[in-house]
């Protein structure tokens, strides 16, 4: 990982969903993101042709290029490398983070999702990861199953692994302050970006929330 894509990895993680962003709307909202100071975009489309894919991952590598954003694919690791961009998102059962890495190299950002589970995070920081992932925090309506997580993970994990830690599950402006306090370098957030009427504004809330709390000593 650079300098740089290390610098980056503080702040808005907004993910895309192809129910709230379709088609020929993804690049505008994703923009509209970015303009309201998202640091990182996943894109995240389970639905899409492979083609589908490519050429919407290619446009958005451009558009987060020329914003000085972040752009990982989720799942992905054949799409991550075929359109250059920053990184890849690994759930469960995505492939291993080994293989991922001698893939995309050392300068790419490896990001992993443990859950509510720290040993998985002793893992993956052992493999190498970038930044590690938990939740969800509070209910969701994109993943309403998912495991329960606690802010206290959060104050774990930050203390142990030193690595970037990535907050997801139901977050809103109004409870995301206390994921900062706890540990959260990173609020992830589908719906309460792109569900909203205004992505802009929406996404400005969230940054708000970097720029009043600090960093757990």
């Amino acid at each position: 990982m650079t300098a740089d894509s290390a610098s980056s990895l503080r702040g808005l993680y907004a993910i895309t969903d192809s129910r709230l962003s379709p088609g020929e709307r993804l690049l505008q909202h994703v923009e509209a993101a970015l303009l309201g100071g998202a640091a990182v975009i996943q894109y995240r489309d389970k639905s899409a042709s492979a083609a589908r894919r490519l050429a919407d991952a290619t446009a958005l590598r451009r558009l987060c290029r020329d914003h000085g954003a972040l752009l990982i694919i989720n799942d992905d690791v054949d799409l991550t490398e075929q359109v250059g961009a920053d990184g890849v998102h690994l759930g469960r059962d995505d492939g291993s983070l080994t293989s991922a890495r001698e893939r995309l190299g050392k300068d790419a950002v490896i990001g992993v999702s443990c859950y509510n589970r720290l040993e998985l995070a002793r893992e993956a920081a052992a493999c190498g990861a970038d930044y590690i992932a938990f939740g969800r925090f509070f209910p969701s309506r994109i993943k309403p199953d998912a495991v329960q997580a606690d802010a206290a993970l959060l104050t774990a994990a930050s203390a142990e692994l030193g690595l970037p830690l990535v907050a997801i599950g139901g977050i809103t402006p109004e409870n995301g302050a206390p994921l900062i306090r706890a540990g959260a370098d990173m609020l992830a957030v589908i719906h309460g970006v792109f569900g909203e009427a205004d992505i802009r504004a929406a996404c400005r809330r969230f940054t708000r929330l970097f720029e009043q709390e600090e960093r757990p000593q």
